[in-house]
């Protein structure tokens, strides 16, 4: 499976404003882009396409940024990437079903229908929190055991 830049970064913002919005103050596109290494051109628009889909909200002003629109265990894995990119987890039709020969009606019903099925099932089980779970103990693991002398 092929996942774009865009659902990439996406994804990596939210779990960042999940992880440093969690006391209430937002978090600004700048850090977002420091801390993860992505354009904040690139990221501004990201965020907008994840605003207008109701995930994250923007607050403007000296002290502006962007928080998560609900709590990050209410937020699904299934709602971000419909928000970045529909064709992910949409209706895979290769073939045209008026036309479909039994192999390729077969192929549909068989293998591409119920492989989606599975994606959207599993995509919707994965919540933000359980990412930023992960994330949190990947960054503890990093840092190694602490040696006092």
């Amino acid at each position: 499976m092929k996942i774009s830049t865009k659902v990439e970064c996406g994804i990596i913002a939210m779990i960042d404003i999940g992880l440093n919005a969690e006391n209430g103050e937002p978090v600004t596109v700048s850090s977002i882009a420091g801390r993860q290494n992505i354009s904040v051109k690139y990221l501004e628009q990201i965020l907008i396409t994840l605003r207008q889909s109701n995930l994250v909200r923007s607050l403007k002003g000296i002290r502006g940024g962007y928080v998560t629109a609900r709590p990050t265990d209410q937020i699904t894995m299934r709602e971000v990437l419909d928000a970045l990119d529909m064709t992910i987890l949409g209706d895979v039709n290769f073939y045209n079903a008026e036309e479909a020969s039994p192999i390729e009606t077969v192929l549909n019903r068989s293998l591409w229908d119920t492989m989606t099925a599975y994606l959207r099932k599993y995509s919707e089980n994965i919540r933000l929190s359980d990412l930023i779970d992960q994330y949190k103990e990947a960054l503890s693991d990093a840092e190694g055991p602490m040696y006092y002398i």
